[in-house]
C-alpha cells in the first residue's frame, strides 16, 4: 500500500531541487491515490514480460506513483521526472550512496549465490560485494531499516546499503537469477554431450534431437535474451559459436556490444529455439537459412528477421529487429535541416519521375524509403514495392518480395507492376541493367519511382546508372534527385556538456575561418539512459542533390561525377562533411562520428 506521508517527503524533495513545482505536487498528492490501481496493473504486466512469471505480489512504490505522471523536469526540460530520477534524489537527501547497476560489471556468481531468486525478487536486492564482516547490497529502498536488520541476523555480518532503482534491481534480478540461471539448468542438462562443434559434419550427424529448443531452461533464456534486446534499443542480435564458448554480441546505435557469455552445450538448442520460432529446419546445420518471426513488445508488434549461417566453430545466426516505431518515422524526424527537408518533399510529391538513395549498407536508406512512403501514401494513392526481402509489412503499400528462383527479380517484377495500375514504385535496391532500364521506362510513362543504388555519394549514382547501361538523354529526362546519407550517434541530451573543438578536430574537419577561435560542441559524460556511452539514438547526415537543368545538361553530355557534383555545390548542396559539421555546431553529434563516417573528400 502507497504511504501517503512518504509520497509527501518525496514530493518535498523534488519541489526543493526545483524538478517540479509546487502545482504539479498538488495534483499528484490529490489524484495519486485514485491512480495507484492503474498504475499497479500497469507494473504488474511489466514485472510478468520482464521476469517470464509473476511469482509474488507486486507492491507499488511510492517513487513508481510519482514517476507514473511523467512530469517533464523543470531543470531539464527534455528530461522526464522517472524512477531513476526520482530514486537518485530521495537517495542523496537521506545521505545514501546511488549506483546505477551494469549487468556486465556484476559478479554472476556472487548475486545468485548469497541469496535466492525469489527471496531477491520480494526484497528488491543485489548483492555487489561480500566481506567476511561486511556486505554491500543494492537496494530499491535502502531506508528501510526492518529489512536491513533482518538481513543482518541472517547473514551474521553488517549491511551497507546503496540505493538503486527499482526497475534497474528488478532487470538485474531476472538477468542473472532468469537468464544466466536458465543457462546453468541448460548446460546441467546437456552438459553430457561434450561434442567437437568446429566439426561441421559432426554436427550434422548429431542432428536436432540432442538439442531440444522447446526445454524450458532454453525457453525462458530466449525470452529473456529478447526482452533485454527490446528493452535496450537494439537493432541486430549476434548469437557467435567460439571455440570454447558461445558469444552473444548487440548493436545498438550502430556499435556492437559484448552483453552475454553462453556455455558451449547450450549454444545449439538456443539456436533450435529461435529457428523454431522462425519455422526453419533445425536439422539443417551445414546450410545458411533466413526465416522471420513477430513477438509483441510493449502492446506493439515488432518483426524479427532470422539469418543462420555454418561457421569454423558452428551456426551463427543474426536476428535483426524490425521496430515499426524505428524502421517508420516522420520525415521531419529522420534529421534533415529544413532546405534539405523542402527538397525531399518536392521530389517524393512529384507525379513523375525517379528519386534515389544511396549509401552504404546501414545508413538507413531503407528507413528514408519507408518513411517517405508513408509519408506520401493515402486511399487516393495505389503505392507497390518490390522488395528482397519484404523489411517490415505495413498495410498502406502493395508489398511483393522477390523470388530470383521462380524468375521473378526486380527487373522481371517491374513489367508486371506497372499493369497494376501503381501512383507510385518502390524498388528496393538497382542491381543490373535489367532493373535500370525498367525503372528509367517506369519513371517515363507517367510514375513515381523511389529506389536505391550503391553509390558513396550524390553524384556518383549518376556516373552508375550510366554505367549500368541507361542512355544519357533518358536518365536526364527522369531523374529528379538523388539523397546519399550516413548515420551518426546523437549527443545523449541527459549527460550532454558543454565543450570545445581541439585544434586538432577543426583541422581534421578542416571548417573554414575558424583560426583562433573557440568552437563549443556538446559531448556525453555517459549516463543510465546511455549506458555510459554518451551517445542516445542516432540522426541521419544527407546530401540531398535536386537535379537542376544545368545538372541535366551534365548528364545528357556524360560529365564526370566531379563536375556534377561541382555544379551541385553552386546550387546550394551541402555535402555529407558539411552536414555533419552543422550539426556539430548544434550539439547534435560529436566530431569523432563525423570523421568515422564521411571522407574528407567529401567537402568543397
Amino acid at each position: 500500500m502507497v504511504n501517503k506521508r512518504k509520497m509527501e517527503e518525496y514530493l518535498n524533495y523534488l519541489v526543493q531541487r526545483g524538478i517540479i513545482h509546487e502545482g504539479q505536487q498538488k495534483d499528484i498528492l490529490n489524484r495519486g491515490m485514485e491512480q495507484s490501481r492503474h498504475v499497479l496493473l500497469d507494473k504488474r504486466n511489466e514485472v510478468r514480460r520482464l521476469m517470464g512469471r509473476q511469482r509474488i505480489a507486486y507492491a507499488l512504490s511510492e517513487i513508481e506513483l510519482i514517476a507514473s505522471f511523467r512530469f517533464r523536469r523543470l531543470d531539464i526540460p527534455e528530461d522526464l521526472m522517472d524512477e531513476d530520477c526520482i530514486s537518485r534524489v530521495v537517495a542523496e537527501e537521506k545521505g545514501i550512496p546511488y549506483v546505477v547497476l551494469d549487468p556486465l560489471q556484476l559478479d554472476y556468481r556472487l548475486i545468485t549465490d548469497t541469496f535466492g531468486g525469489p527471496f531477491a525478487e520480494r526484497h528488491l536486492i543485489v548483492t555487489l560485494d561480500d566481506q567476511p564482516e561486511s556486505m554491500t547490497l543494492a537496494m530499491a529502498e535502502p531506508w528501510n531499516q526492518e529489512l536491513i536488520q533482518s538481513i543482518e541476523r541472517i547473514k551474521g555480518k553488517r549491511i551497507l546499503p546503496v540505493a538503486a532503482a527499482k526497475r534497474n534491481v528488478l532487470q538485474v534480478i531476472a538477468e542473472f537469477h532468469g537468464f544466466r540461471s536458465s543457462m546453468r539448468a541448460a548446460e546441467l542438462k546437456y552438459g553430457n554431450d561434450r561434442f567437437d562443434m568446429g566439426n561441421l559434419e559432426q554436427l550434422h550427424i548429431l542432428g536436432a534431437e540432442g538439442f531440444d529448443g522447446s526445454e524450458q531452461p532454453v525457453v525462458q533464456a530466449v525470452e529473456y535474451l529478447l526482452n533485454y534486446a527490446l528493452d535496450n534499443r537494439v537493432s541486430d542480435i549476434h548469437i557467435e559459436p567460439k571455440r570454447d564458448e558461445s558469444i552473444v554480441r548487440m548493436r545498438i546505435d550502430g556499435v556492437l556490444h559484448r552483453v552475454h557469455r553462453m556455455p558451449k552445450v547450450v549454444h545449439p538448442a538456443i539456436i533450435s529455439r529461435l529457428k523454431t520460432m522462425s519455422r526453419l529446419d533445425i536439422a539443417e546445420r551445414r546450410r545458411p537459412q533466413d526465416g522471420r518471426f513477430k513477438t509483441r513488445y510493449k502492446d506493439e508488434e515488432v518483426e524479427l528477421r532470422i539469418s543462420t549461417a555454418p561457421t569454423a566453430f558452428g551456426e551463427k545466426m543474426v536476428a535483426r529487429i524490425f521496430d515499426p516505431g524505428v524502421l517508420i518515422q516522420d520525415i521531419e524526424k529522420l534529421g534533415f535541416f529544413p532546405r534539405e527537408l523542402e527538397a525531399m518533399r518536392q521530389m517524393i510529391t512529384s507525379n513523375t519521375g525517379l528519386v534515389l538513395v544511396v549509401g552504404p549498407t546501414g545508413s538507413g536508406k531503407t528507413t528514408t524509403l519507408y518513411s517517405s512512403l508513408h509519408y506520401i501514401a493515402s486511399p487516393r494513392i495505389n503505392v507497390i514495392t518490390l522488395e528482397d526481402p519484404i523489411e517490415m509489412v505495413h498495410e498502406k503499400f502493395n508489398q511483393i518480395a522477390m523470388q530470383p528462383k521462380i524468375g521473378l527479380t526486380f527487373g522481371s517484377a517491374l513489367k508486371t507492376v506497372l499493369r497494376q495500375d501503381p501512383d507510385v514504385v518502390m524498388v528496393g535496391e538497382i542491381r543490373d541493367q535489367d532493373t535500370a532500364s525498367n525503372v528509367v521506362q517506369a519513371a517515363m510513362t507517367g510514375h513515381l519511382v523511389i529506389s536505391t543504388i550503391h553509390t558513396g555519394e550524390a553524384a556518383g549514382a549518376v556516373s552508375r546508372m550510366l554505367d549500368l547501361g541507361v542512355m544519357p538523354f533518358l536518365l536526364s529526362g527522369v531523374v529528379l534527385g538523388v539523397v546519399a546519407q550516413r548515420l551518426v550517434r546523437k549527443v545523449c541530451p541527459f549527460c550532454a556538456v558543454d565543450d570545445f573543438l581541439s585544434e586538432e578536430d577543426i583541422n581534421s574537419l578542416r571548417i573554414p575561418n575558424s583560426r583562433g577561435r573557440r568552437l563549443k560542441i556538446k559531448r556525453g559524460k555517459g549516463c543510465v539512459k546511455c549506458r555510459n556511452t554518451g551517445y542516445l539514438g542516432r540522426t541521419g547526415l544527407f546530401e540531398v542533390m535536386q537535379v537542376t537543368p544545368r545538372i541535366q545538361r551534365l548528364i545528357n553530355e556524360r560529365a564526370s561525377t566531379q563536375e556534377i557534383k561541382r555544379e551541385a555545390l553552386n546550387d546550394g548542396m551541402l555535402t555529407l562533411r558539411e552536414y555533419g559539421i552543422k550539426k556539430i555546431a548544434q550539439g547534435l553529434t560529436t566530431p569523432e562520428e563525423v570523421l568515422a563516417l564521411t571522407d574528407e573528400h567529401q567537402i568543397y
